[in-house]
């Protein structure tokens, strides 16, 4: 297939290049530099929004945020300055359900289809395929394109209409939020009293307290390895969604609002563009203590 792929990051590249190894035709935009193992693949680099959706038929989107989104697909360049009929635009950022909404009306009005399909699974599980995919759209949609969807990840599912895929991500959020904030709690808690973190956690992984969070992140955390595979920032978006919704919906997320502030304090002291595992370093300036 021709397939469009807009945003080549952290996520977006090693995303791009499943496709491109899977035989398909890829045309591409982003901000930055575009690898040269994907220009080698076959892969054309475009102008703009525009250029690739006229020559693709199914046009992925992966950037920061709402904005974003929406520039690209509604601003100067952007995917709906050329016509939308037969184009299939799936939009695998983690941006606003409400929005999303919105975005997916629009496209649908004028002619292409529209799926959110955001991930989880991190730089990891973008470069092994093994990302789990939450999608929302029309069933008939999702099945046209599930076979992509399978060069992406493991985990696939329909979770609803437009903007469930959004909501089901946030959901996703709140909960990796809260696993990193108990996992750092219980390191910190273990180093501070005298205990070999490494060992806790390895004792750990064999109980009831073993998670995904704990074992990848965990090993983060004990080794100072904080390079980003997901920013501190993006998290930061994520909750701000969460506790913006939440709002909405006159409901209280407590622990939610808190994990936002320990990622605030490592923002205000210079580590917005950490892993979201160093959120740990904001329990550590509280303890005055860092684990080792």
């Amino acid at each position: 297939m021709n397939l469009g792929f807009i945003g080549l990051g952290i996520m977006g590249t090693p995303m791009a290049l499943r496709l491109a190894k899977a035989g398909h035709k890829l045309y591409v935009t982003t901000i930055g530099p575009i690898s040269e193992e994907l220009i080698t693949l076959n892969s054309e680099n475009c102008e703009n929004a525009c250029e690739v959706t006229e020559k693709s038929d199914v046009i992925f989107i992966m950037v920061p945020d709402t904005p974003q989104v929406e520039m690209v697909l509604f601003g100067q360049g952007g995917c709906a300055q050329t016509s939308l009929k037969g184009k299939t635009i799936v939009d695998m950022s983690s941006i606003s359900p409400i929005e999303t909404k919105c975005f997916a009306k629009k496209v649908i009005e004028l002619g292409g289809d529209y799926l959110d399909a955001p991930v989880s699974g991190g730089e990891v599980g973008a470069r092994e395929g093994s990302l789990s995919i939450m999608v929302g759209g029309d069933e008939a949609v999702f099945e046209r394109v599930k076979p992509l969807f399978e060069v992406l990840g493991k985990n696939i599912t329909l979770v609803g209409g437009n903007g469930d895929g959004q909501t089901c991500k946030v959901a996703n959020q709140i909960i990796v939020a809260l696993n990193i904030e108990a996992v750092s709690e219980a390191l910190l808690f273990a180093s501070k009293a005298g205990a070999d973190p490494a060992r806790v956690r390895q004792a750990l992984m064999g109980g009831f307290a073993s998670s995904r969070i704990l074992e990848v992140h965990g090993e983060r955390m004990i080794k100072r390895t904080f390079a980003p595979g997901f920013k501190i920032a993006l998290h930061q978006k994520d909750l701000n969604l969460a506790l913006q919704s939440a709002k909405a919906l006159a409901i209280t997320l407590p622990n939610t609002a808190t994990c936002q502030e320990l990622f605030n304090t490592c923002a205000a002291n210079g580590g917005s563009q950490l892993d979201h595992s160093a959120l740990i370093q904001s329990l550590e300036l509280m303890a005055n203590h860092k684990i080792s």
